[in-house]
């Protein structure tokens, strides 16, 4: 029929996914699994090859002491090396003992000087001596005399000294010698020889005392006391 209008036919396959959406879906997953496959294959392709092997170990370096002086250089650990004992016969810092001899040498040791005493070693017994006498007595004096000798060979010079509490000296001479030199003290006198004394040979003192008794309380020749008190 010519005037009648005609309606185009559908396609069967454009009806069917029209008619069935899941189909479109279905395709659509499958598709991105494959992709993903794809991909995940290519990125294993490019990866590199595991090393199995342990690499060796790199060298350690000692820090330096900071403590350390300048000068020492930095020594390079080695874990394999250990410190050994130290053989017999070698030096440890410790002095040893030398037990070869039964004595040992003294040492001087030093005392404290809180402690220290000072030791004066006596002095040797002079060769000059004296001897004490009374020559003439006075009421209100005397005159004494100090026999002086010298016990040795050679010349010496002597020193005599004499104390009289509360007398006073008057007057000392040598008899028949070169004089010497008085000197007052405190409570006597002090006489010091103008000429040596030959070796073996004597001199008499003699003195002039005022107020004062015959017997003197000291009386010594270079240290050492008269005899005949």
């Amino acid at each position: 029929m010519s005037g009648t209008d005609r309606t185009p036919s559908k396609s069967y396959g454009t009806a069917a996914i029209a008619s069935s959406p899941w189909i479109v879906v279905s395709v659509g997953v499958a598709v991105m699994v494959v992709l993903l496959v794809i991909a995940l294959g290519a990125y294993r392709g490019r990866s590199p090859a595991f090393d199995a092997q342990p690499r060796p170990p790199e060298p350690t370096l000692a820090l330096p002491d900071p403590r350390a002086s300048p000068s020492t250089p930095a020594t390079t650990a080695s874990p394999s090396r250990r410190a050994s004992p130290t053989p017999p016969g070698r030096a440890t810092g410790r002095p040893t003992p030398d037990r070869s001899t039964g004595s040992r040498t003294p040492s001087p040791t030093a005392s404290r000087t809180d402690d220290a005493v000072l030791v004066v070693p006596p002095s040797p017994a002079s060769p000059v001596s004296g001897r004490y006498r009374v020559v003439e007595q006075f009421h209100d004096g005397f005159v004494g005399e100090v026999l002086v000798s010298n016990a040795s060979t050679t010349a010496r010079e002597w020193t005599a000294r004499l104390a009289f509490p509360g007398g006073r000296l008057g007057s000392a001479w040598i008899e028949g010698a070169p004089q010497g030199t008085a000197r007052r003290t405190d409570d006597g006198f002090t006489y010091h020889s103008g000429e040596d004394l030959a070796g073996g040979a004597s001199v008499a003192l003699r003195f002039y005392v005022e107020h004062a008794e015959g017997r003197p309380t000291s009386c010594t020749v270079d240290g050492g006391a008269c005899r005949g008190l």
